[in-house]
């Protein structure tokens, strides 16, 4: 049986950032896409989805329901006591939690952000593919896509496509032995 792909898709300005720092992306949808810039594609492929506590606290700020309530949702927090109706909060076992997730049967897992989590997952080999869709905006500054530490990967690329103004890079992670 292969095991399940952990997918980092994700969008990212120019010079590498994926929000303001006060969390914003107004600048995001400043851009002429296409349809949704293969968002539909590729949420179709997935099954469940991971993220970090402050993204799910963006996420529920900025949107009326909670959009992944079709899918298997877990949320890493440090935080006790946290309940959601649509999600599973992780407090412990990061690693061991993630592992076992992708040894399931089950679709591709997302891994929709934020920084610590993906930090956490890049340095622990766990990210197997990378699709980062580039828009043609220069930020300035932020809230980078990749944090400074994170240890030296390669990637094969396996894709690129295009939306009208945005270009989407697929690439797989070159596992280590």
């Amino acid at each position: 049986m292969e095991k399940r792909k952990l997918i980092l898709f994700i969008a990212t300005s120019l010079d590498g950032y994926i929000a303001t720092k006060e969390e914003n992306l107004d600048w995001l949808f400043e851009v002429e896409g296409e349809d949704d810039n293969g968002f539909s594609r590729f949420y179709e492929k997935v099954d469940t989805v991971l993220m970090g506590r402050r993204t799910f606290d963006w996420v529920n700020r900025e949107t009326d329901d909670y959009p992944y309530q079709d899918k298997s949702s877990y949320v890493f927090t440090r935080s006790k006591g946290s309940a959601h109706h649509s999600a599973q909060f992780i407090t412990n076992h990061t690693r061991f939690f993630i592992s076992n997730l992708k040894q399931q049967d089950g679709k591709a897992i997302w891994l929709i952000g934020g920084g610590e989590l993906l930090s956490f997952c890049l340095k622990e080999n766990l990210v197997d593919e990378i699709i980062v869709t580039v828009a043609p905006k220069i930020i300035g500054s932020g809230i980078p896509l990749f944090r400074e530490g994170v240890n030296q990967i390669d990637l094969t690329l396996h894709h690129v496509d295009t939306f009208n103004q945005f270009v989407e890079l697929h690439y797989t992670v070159d596992q280590k032995a």
